[in-house]
């Protein structure tokens, strides 16, 4: 082995004075070694230079010195695009600093500049210059306005009315027939502790709506009368029609001749529930309705009941019944007298009397949607009445 290291290194100073420099850093030096093994020792110095030496060439050379190159080319590269980025980002702002150094130079430039600022500045101060307009401040309150169709809104003691929407229309009323119903039993002067038994006669077969007086179940006439005014039963006000002296004929006509005392010329009864759509009236005629039956105590105090208690059936189960009306349940209103009513036909209908600032007030509304719009229009019509009646 000695032999074979001191061959290479007589091999490598011969190179580099025949001229091949770039044969001097060979990095594996056991190569050569083993090729040089192969060679018998008989063979000349010069056999043993010139072989390797092109073998060197050929395969060392193009080894270590090509993969140089390439890394140097690659790394070029990617460091070319690195170095023409960072001068796009920085290239951006360039113009900010050199705008800076321009309002920071003493040139007579800078000044000029600084002037529109000012200018801008005082059109901004002189745009909310102008005062505002002055009729906003001496507006008049709004007029009266509901959502019913049809509206009356009267003073009950002058008579001057507040509001009259569609009041000449005859429509169907529903329940609110059950006000002509009181004063005709309290007209004719009968027993209010006579007992009434609720029978199969009194069961509604043209709407067929239902009823938590079941058949068989006996009440005295003011307890009937009191169901029929506060939760609108219409057993209720049926047997009070039935029970009548002459029966239901002879109550009928009665009713339609209170009505012509009353100068409702254009209402018409037909039945003491209001089931049927023929029971029809004005809005006009029903404020006389609602003026007449504030002479009842009785029709006031039962129409204003917030709820009552009794037996219902054979066994007398106890049944609570409560007013349709959720403005007498919650007492939002100070209200005299109150009757709802709904029939498909008529739509959602509500008269009453409400007192505002000490003013008994008749409020006729016929003809809604909504379950409970004729009480929102109450409600705002008593707001209304608040702050422009004094």
């Amino acid at each position: 082995m000695e032999l074979f290291s001191y061959l290479l290194r007589w091999w490598v100073t011969a190179a580099l004075f025949v001229g091949i420099s770039y044969a001097a850093p060979v990095t594996n030096p056991k190569a050569p070694a083993t090729r040089a093994t192969q060679i018998t020792k008989a063979d000349k110095a010069k056999k043993i230079v010139s072989a390797p030496v092109t073998k060197v060439k050929a395969v060392v050379a193009p080894k270590l010195k090509k993969p140089e190159p390439v890394k140097s080319s690659l790394v070029e590269k990617k460091s070319a695009p690195k170095k023409i980025e960072p001068p796009k980002s920085v290239a951006k702002p360039a113009p900010k600093t050199k705008s800076a150094s321009q309002k920071t130079s003493p040139t007579p430039k800078s000044p000029v500049k600084t002037k529109p600022p000012s200018k801008i500045a005082t059109r901004t101060k002189t745009r909310p210059a102008p005062p505002p307009p002055s009729r906003p401040e001496i507006a008049a309150p709004g007029p009266l306005r509901v959502i019913a169709p049809r509206a009356m809104v009267v003073n009950e003691n002058t008579g001057e009315v507040f509001l009259r929407k569609n009041g000449e229309q005859i429509v169907p009323i529903a329940s609110v027939t059950k006000l002509m119903t009181g004063m005709v039993i309290l007209d004719r002067n009968l027993s209010m502790e006579e007992e009434i038994t609720i029978t199969d006669a009194d069961v509604d077969r043209m709407k067929h709506s239902s009823s938590r007086l079941q058949v068989g179940t006996t009440l005295s006439r003011r307890e009937t009368l009191l169901l029929a005014l506060m939760s609108s039963e219409n057993r209720a006000a049926a047997s009070l029609g039935r029970t009548y002296p002459g029966g239901m004929t002879a109550f009928v006509a009665a009713m339609n001749r209170k009505a012509q005392s009353l100068g409702m010329n254009n209402s018409y009864f037909a039945d003491p529930t209001g089931l049927d759509p023929e029971n029809a009236s004005t809005a006009e005629d029903l404020v006389k309705m609602v003026r007449a039956a504030l002479r009842y105590p009785t029709i006031q105090e039962m129409t204003t009941t917030v709820s009552y208690e009794i037996g219902v059936g054979i066994h007398q189960r106890p049944t609570q019944f409560i007013n349709t009306n959720r403005l007498v349940r919650n007492g939002a209103l100070d209200i005299g007298l109150s009757k709802t009513g709904y029939i498909q036909e008529a739509g959602h209908c509500l008269v009453m009397q409400v007192i505002v600032n000490e003013t008994p007030t008749i409020m006729v509304f016929l003809g809604n949607s909504g379950k409970y719009t004729c009480q929102s229009d109450a409600i705002r019509v008593s707001q209304w009445l608040r702050n422009n009646v004094h």
